[in-house]
C-alpha cells in the first residue's frame, strides 16, 4: 500500500516543493532518500557540483505508522506533493546513488565558534560569486572551457568561511538551495532548554562531519581526508 505524508500544514508543503524543486532544477534525475519516524520527515537530497548533502526537515501532522526509510525520485516525489491538502504520497522506491548510504551520524552535534552572521556570510557568497564572474570574463577565449572553470571555482568555493574550516561552497549550497533567508513567524525551531534560543545560523560538528544549520534545512560535508563515519541522521523538526 502507497504510504500517504500528511503535513503539519500547507506552509510546509510548499516548502518541501520547493526544495524539491530546486534539486529538480539541478539534476532533472535527482533522489532524495526518506526517512520518517514519529512526527517528521527528514529529506536528503545531493545537489551535484557542490559535494554537500543538503538536509530538509517537515513536519507531520500524523506521525508514521511504522518507520520510513526509502530512496525515491525527487520529481516524482514533486509531482505527489499537494499543496493545498497538505499531503502527498510517497513514490516507489528506486536505486539510490551511492551517497544515500552516507549519512550523517544520529547524534553526537557539538556547536563550534567562528561563523559570522547571516548578513556577513551573504557578503562573502555575493563577493565570491562577483570573483568568478569577473575571472571568468577575464579568461582568454582559448581558455574559456569547462575545465578552466572549474578550476577557479574550486579555487573560490574550497576556501573557508570566516574563522572556520567550513567550505564555501556549503554555505553556498545553502543559500542556492533557499535554506539561508530571513526567518518567517510561521517556522518553529526547537525550544531551548535552558538559557538563550539557539543561533539562527550556526556551525556544527560529529566525528568527521561538518553541518551548517539553519531554520530552514541543514547542509552537511565531511572533513578533507575524512574516511568511515556512516550512519543514519536523527529526524527532528528544525
Amino acid at each position: 500500500m502507497t504510504e500517504q505524508l500528511r503535513f503539519a500544514d500547507s506552509g510546509e508543503a510548499a516548502d518541501l516543493a520547493a526544495f524539491l524543486g530546486r534539486l529538480v532544477h539541478y539534476d532533472r534525475a535527482a533522489a532524495v532518500r526518506l526517512q520518517a519516524g514519529g512526527g517528521a520527515l527528514g529529506v536528503f537530497g545531493r545537489p551535484p557540483s557542490f559535494e554537500v548533502l543538503a538536509i530538509r526537515t517537515v513536519r507531520l501532522a500524523v506521525p508514521v505508522a511504522t518507520p520510513l526509510d526509502v530512496t525515491v525520485s525527487a520529481g516524482e516525489l514533486l509531482e505527489a506533493v499537494d499543496e493545498a491538502s497538505a499531503e502527498a504520497a510517497v513514490p516507489g522506491p528506486v536505486t539510490g546513488p551511492p551517497w544515500t548510504g552516507v549519512l550523517p551520524p544520529r547524534g553526537g552535534w557539538r556547536q563550534l565558534p567562528g561563523l559570522p552572521g547571516p548578513e556577513a556570510i551573504a557578503q562573502v557568497l555575493a563577493a565570491s560569486v562577483a570573483e568568478f564572474r569577473a575571472r571568468d570574463e577575464a579568461l582568454p577565449v582559448q581558455h574559456r572551457t569547462r575545465s578552466e572553470r572549474d578550476r577557479i571555482g574550486r579555487e573560490i568555493w574550497s576556501r573557508t568561511l570566516g574563522d572556520t574550516e567550513l567550505p564555501l561552497r556549503v554555505a553556498h549550497a545553502a543559500q542556492s538551495l533557499g535554506f539561508l533567508r530571513p526567518v518567517r513567524a510561521t517556522v518553529s525551531a526547537p525550544a531551548p532548554t535552558s538559557g538563550a534560543a539557539p543561533d539562527p545560523v550556526a556551525l556544527l560538528a560529529a566525528g568527521s562531519w561538518l553541518r551548517l544549520r539553519t531554520p530552514y534545512g541543514s547542509v552537511a560535508t565531511r572533513r578533507p581526508g575524512a574516511t568511515g563515519g556512516l550512519g543514519a541522521f536523527r529526524v527532528s523538526p528544525v
